[in-house]
């Protein structure tokens, strides 16, 4: 032992020999010199889904309306596709989670959908909001207070179709 150390109370040389054992793991030599590079993920990552081609019919009649696209698997699959590329895959997934709110037919359960999707999509600074205006949202939350199928319709038209999805898109 150095001198320095010699001089410290013992608690002190305990607290160095314990944080010299932690520090060695770190000096010790990796096996493959790529684990310092790149770490292992804790998850595996998702591979991404594969998509089908749709058969040429469908697909004409994406031509017609973004409801035809939005209603049919293949479509809304390869929509959320090109969202996820552009970054702007919060606007699928807000319309997706209002189309299950308003399948939901259980009252608690509805409950439950409505303050996630208020939380995460409408809320300011929530962490998928999406470009809806100041009335819209107010609105919204007035909708809360009386839960039906239609609570977030003004939303999600306003949304989709007054161009704010579009420009973002």
């Amino acid at each position: 032992m150095c001198k320095g150390l010699a001089a410290l109370p013992q608690t002190c040389r305990i607290r160095a020999k314990e944080i010299k054992s932690k520090l060695g793991v770190l000096l010790q030599k990796p096996e493959n010199g790529i684990d310092l590079i790149i770490p292992y993920p804790e998850k595996p990552e998702k591979k991404p889904e594969k998509l089908q081609k749709p058969i040429p019919e469908e697909a004409s009649q994406w031509r017609e309306s973004l409801d035809h696209v939005l209603t049919n698997s293949c479509g809304l699959a390869m929509f959320r596709s090109f969202l996820r590329s552009e970054f702007s895959e919060e606007n699928i997934e807000f319309w997706v989670a209002c189309e299950d709110f308003k399948k939901t037919k259980s009252p608690m359960k509805m409950a439950v959908k409505a303050r996630k999707i208020y939380e995460d999509f409408i809320q300011t600074e929530g962490p998928r909001e999406v470009n809806i205006d100041h009335y819209t949202k107010d609105v919204t939350l007035r909708n809360l207070v009386d839960l039906s199928p239609v609570t977030f319709d003004l939303a999600q038209f306003v949304q989709w179709f007054t161009g704010h999805c579009v420009v973002s898109c």
